[in-house]
C-alpha cells in the first residue's frame, strides 16, 4: 500500500480551504484568551500557536493557528471553516469588549513545500506585506504565506491536506465538528490547549479528563487503498472499534485519521470494506 504524497508543484500555491480571521483592538488578547483553549496571554508578539475553539461540553468546533502579530492584533489561520460563519459565531460573545472581528480584505492563505524565508518554529515573520508561518515537521519543510492569492494547484492542495493528517493535524469537515474532545483528537501533540489557564468554554471537561486520566481514545493514522468518507466506522471483525474523523486523497487511495481506543494496536482493521494500514504519526508540528 503506497504512501503517495507527491509534491510536484509550483513554489507557492493557493489554499482555498483555509480562511483568515482577524481580532484587533485593546481587548483582542483578553477575548481570545477567554474563548479559546490555549494560553493566548502567554503568547508573545511575533509568535504563533495551535489553538482550538470548544463547545461548553468540551467538543472541538475548530482547530486553527493563532498568530500574534502585535500586542493588539491577532490573526487566525482557519482550515476548513468558512470565515464569515466563524466571525458571526465569535461576535456573539464580544459584548462590550473593545475589539473588531473581521476578515482581512485582499489577502489569502497560500502554501509552499519549502522552508520559510525567515519564520522558524513558533516565530512568525511579517515583512514585505506577507505573513509567513513555519508549518514544517518530520515530513519535510512547509510554509504558510499569507498575502496576495497565488494560483491554485490541485495536486499540491491534496498533498498539503495529506501532510496535515500525517502530522496529526485534524482537518474537520462540518459533520465532524463538535464531535470530539481535544484529547480524542490528540491536540496535546500540537500543544493546542491548556489545562492550567483560566476558564474557557469546555475547560472544566478538558481539565477533568486530563487530571483524572479518563481519556480512553485518541487519533491513529492509517492508509487505505480506496477512498473513505469521514464518519465511517472502523471495524475489527464484526464490531465497530473506532470512527474515521478526517481523510485526504493519497495517490489512488487515502490517508485518514481515526479516533481509536488508546490500547488498540491498529491492526486487523477495515473501514467501508477497505483494509487499513497503520502509519506512525509524524512529529515536529508542535509549536
Amino acid at each position: 500500500m503506497a504512501d503517495n504524497l507527491s509534491r510536484t508543484s509550483p513554489p507557492v500555491f493557493a489554499l482555498p480551504d483555509h480562511a483568515l480571521v482577524a481580532l484587533e483592538g485593546p481587548d483582542a488578547e483578553a477575548f481570545a484568551h477567554a474563548q479559546f483553549a490555549n494560553d493566548v496571554a502567554a503568547l508573545a508578539p511575533g509568535q504563533w500557536q495551535w489553538n482550538a475553539w470548544l463547545t461548553p461540553k468540551g467538543r472541538v468546533i475548530a482547530v486553527f493557528a493563532l498568530a500574534r502579530r502585535t500586542t493588539d492584533d491577532l490573526w487566525l489561520v482557519l482550515p476548513d471553516y468558512p470565515a464569515d460563519a466563524f466571525v458571526e459565531s465569535l461576535r456573539r460573545f464580544v459584548f462590550r469588549r473593545k475589539l473588531k472581528i473581521g476578515i482581512p480584505a485582499g489577502i489569502a492563505v497560500n502554501g509552499a513545500f519549502a522552508h520559510p524565508a525567515r519564520a522558524r518554529g513558533a516565530l512568525l515573520d511579517d515583512t514585505d506585506g506577507v505573513l509567513e508561518l513555519d508549518v514544517g515537521g518530520e515530513g519535510g519543510p512547509r510554509a504558510w504565506r499569507i498575502g496576495p492569492s497565488a494560483e491554485g494547484d490541485a495536486a499540491s492542495q491534496s498533498a498539503w491536506r495529506a501532510a496535515d493528517l500525517r502530522h496529526g493535524l485534524p482537518r474537520l469537515s462540518a459533520s465532524q465538528r463538535e464531535q470530539w474532545t481535544p484529547q480524542q483528537l490528540a491536540l496535546d501533540r500540537l500543544s493546542a490547549y491548556s489545562v492550567k489557564k483560566g476558564c474557557y468554554p469546555g475547560q472544566e471537561i478538558v481539565a477533568r479528563t486530563h487530571f483524572l486520566g479518563k481519556a480512553k481514545r485518541s487519533l491513529q493514522c492509517f492508509l487505505a487503498e480506496g477512498m473513505i468518507a469521514d464518519g465511517i466506522p472502523v471495524r475489527e471483525g464484526e464490531r465497530d472499534v473506532g470512527e474515521v474523523a478526517c481523510i485526504a486523497p493519497a495517490g489512488a487511495g487515502s490517508v485518514l485519521l481515526a479516533v481509536m481506543p488508546l490500547e488498540h494496536a491498529g491492526t486487523g482493521l477495515v473501514a467501508d470494506g477497505h483494509p487499513l494500514e497503520r502509519q506512525a504519526l509524524l512529529d515536529g508540528l508542535r509549536r
